[in-house]
């Protein structure tokens, strides 16, 4: 487990504290990851401009996609994953410790206003008493987690409510806490699947109006999956974001060509397989999955463009189900289409 700390800091209006959260960049699978601090642990730092908040989700990424033609979907209509959620963070003891670290920094314009607002709420029992230390073991205080990579405009308004205790076992009293549903979308985020270079036959170079078949093995077309987990302070929860590919579109890279079918849509079969590979003897056959060009390439190729829509389902540790938006994930290969050479006799 790794884990990356974000240098930017987002000042709320009105407020005197800021918030961050770090993502963890794609790279190469990992058993486990986190999106910063170690497993179990509030991850925090202070300083004059005030501190680093970063989430505790963990991610199980043992069944992703592998290899360096992997690559990340890209969300089929409405999707709109949250910038922010509030998760638990702090014990009382660790929260009086955040607290201390925070408030140990030179005078600045309304840092006592500050201070005595966060004494009031925290410390003097409005609503919590000595950081609620009386029920240390209990429950946690949850702060907010910001997704800097969807973060825009003023989405930050979205989580603004000061840090909260929530105890063991309670739903939290907030919209916007992290629950199955949004552990299932970071999770989806971090899906990787492979690349959809179909194989084609003719291999190495096709002729005009004879059709090119198109295929994919179900070796190097299966499921996905990323687990996301929060595991700390007695909140226990996981969701597991599954890919399932489903299509196969091809698009010729030219409008000189005949697709098979007409739509383009190329269906996967029970056995998890595209098209049907080229056999002897089927040259003259119209095949299930492919493209006949109409015209030569000339001196150089068409980028025939291949996209596999991955659908996606969701369940949580909780036994809860659902669903997201389909994902797409192409690449474009370099087909050669050559004039058919008559032979004079």
């Amino acid at each position: 487990m790794y884990s990356v700390k974000s240098p930017r800091r987002l000042a709320l209006p009105g407020a005197v504290l800021f918030a961050s959260a770090a993502l963890l960049p794609m790279g190469p699978a990992h058993a486990e990851t986190g999106f910063g601090g170690s497993r179990g642990e509030a991850d925090t730092s202070s300083g004059s401009s005030g501190r680093d908040i970063t989430s505790q989700v963990t991610f199980n990424t043992s069944r992703n996609g592998t290899g360096e033609s992997t690559g990340a979907l890209t969300a089929v209509g409405d999707y709109d994953p949250p910038a922010c959620w509030y998760e638990p963070k702090w014990t009382p003891e660790e929260y009086e410790k955040d607290f201390e670290q925070r408030w140990n920094v030179g005078h600045f314009s309304g840092a006592a206003q500050g201070y005595a607002a966060e004494k009031s709420r925290y410390i003097e029992g409005k609503p919590y008493k000595d950081f609620n230390k009386e029920k240390s073991g209990e429950g946690m205080f949850w702060g907010t987690v910001y997704d800097w990579e969807r973060l825009e405009g003023d989405d930050y308004l979205a989580c603004s409510q000061a840090d909260f205790w929530v105890d063991n076992g309670d739903d939290p009293p907030v919209e916007g806490a992290l629950d199955s549903e949004t552990l299932a979308m970071l999770a989806y985020n971090r899906l990787q699947v492979p690349d959809t270079e179909v194989t084609l036959a003719p291999a190495e170079a096709t002729k005009v109006n004879l059709p090119t078949w198109a295929w994919l093995d179900k070796a190097d077309f299966h499921e996905v999956s990323v687990t996301a987990s929060l595991n700390v302070g007695g909140w226990n929860l996981s969701a597991t974001t599954t890919a399932k590919p489903v299509s196969l579109k091809l698009e010729p890279g030219t409008a000189d060509a005949t697709m098979f079918p007409a739509s383009g849509e190329c269906t996967i079969s029970a056995e998890g397989t595209v098209g049907e590979p080229y056999a002897k003897g089927k040259s003259d056959e119209t095949p299930p999955c492919g493209v006949t060009y109409l015209r030569s390439s000339g001196e150089g190729t068409y980028d025939l463009k291949a996209t596999v829509t991955w659908e996606i389902a969701w369940e949580s540790s909780t036994g809860e189900t659902g669903t997201l938006p389909d994902g797409t994930f192409g690449n474009d290969q370099a087909v050669t289409v050559q004039e058919i050479q008559a032979v004079n006799r």
